[in-house]
């Protein structure tokens, strides 16, 4: 495993890292800034082949810089901190490196990593430092590094969370596989928000399969839909999916009926399916199913939910008329 030593304060600390075989270092410019300080520790990194990342940090920068852009954290003052720490490593002939210019604020951080990128040539690892725990931390850390990997700013990230590490982990490997950055390694479960047709718990549901696939290495889209009036068509390009209606789970593959069976037996039958797929692809998984017989099933039941529930399930008129009524 590659250890990475984040260093500050004590530029010795550094060496001595070096000295005992880290595979990388983080030096902090806000707090390590005698230049022949940092030029000592990057020519020993030079010398023995280590990479370097220069971390900038808005809670923590050179109070000149601070000072000198009106006292307060700007995305200009965190990429002038970066600049003068790049300028050193090239006086000793040192490029293996990659920058960093992170704010708990996630406008901040997003504006200093477009300036920062229109600057350099350099790598950049991107992150909202601080972002807290879950489910709050992760959603701000998921704002500023996917806008940013959106632009195409961006080589290596880190979800900074108030949580098991391993948990960052998962968030980050999730964010790439969202993105199409990386080939995706578990199932993509996608679920409807449920509406007035669904005739199951979708929430219970969705849980339940997320829960049966766990870190089954699947790596496919599988869709849990309330109702078969909608859920088919919706999630056709889901690789296999399952959608409810009249106490009977109707399994689809990209879009085709393919399956019915008992509500209870959704979950599954979702599971055996997806499985199945994966090892043995689409087509066999066509020729196994009686199609006729599952849309035959399909139609029947969207039938009759539409006969029950009517073109207008939600019933939005009333809602509308409640809501204002209640302004009111």
């Amino acid at each position: 495993v590659p250890i990475v030593a984040d260093i500050h304060h004590q530029y010795k600390r550094a060496l001595e890292a070096l000295e005992a075989g880290v595979h990388c270092l983080r030096l902090n410019p806000g707090n390590i800034r005698k230049p022949e300080h940092i030029k000592a520790v990057a020519m020993e990194a030079k010398d023995r082949g280590v990479p370097i990342r220069i971390g900038v940090n808005g809670g923590s920068l050179d109070p000149a810089l601070y000072e000198k852009y009106g006292g307060k954290v700007t995305p200009e003052a965190m990429v002038e901190s970066a600049k003068i720490e790049i300028g050193y490593f090239e006086e000793v002939g040192f490029e293996d490196i990659k920058i960093s210019v992170k704010a708990s604020s996630v406008p901040l951080m997003i504006e200093a990593y477009r300036m920062l990128a229109d600057e350099v040539d350099f790598p950049l690892h991107l992150g909202v430092t601080e972002a807290g725990p879950p489910p709050n931390g992760l959603i701000k850390a998921t704002a500023g590094i996917a806008t940013l990997l959106a632009e195409g700013i961006g080589d290596t990230i880190r979800y900074s969370l108030t949580a098991d590490p391993v948990q960052e982990a998962k968030a980050g490997r999730q964010l790439l596989e969202s993105l199409g950055l990386r080939e995706r390694k578990n199932v993509d479960l996608i679920a409807c928000p449920s509406c007035g047709r669904a005739e199951i718990d979708v929430i219970a549901v969705a849980e339940q399969a997320m829960a049966a696939f766990g870190e089954r290495e699947i790596p496919l889209q599988v869709a849990v839909m309330g109702c078969v009036v909608n859920g088919p068509g919706e999630a056709r390009d889901a690789d296999i999916g399952i959608a409810a209606g009249n106490k009977r789970g109707h399994l689809f593959v990209r879009g085709t009926n393919v399956a019915v069976v008992p509500e209870d037996e959704m979950v599954g039958a979702l599971v055996e399916w997806a499985e199945f797929i994966h090892e043995h692809g689409v087509d066999k998984a066509m020729e196994k199913a009686d199609l006729t017989a599952a849309k035959e099933a399909a139609e029947a039941d969207r039938a009759m939910l539409l006969e029950e529930q009517g073109d207008d399930a939600n019933a939005s008129e009333q809602v509308v008329e409640l809501i204002r009524k209640g302004r009111g």
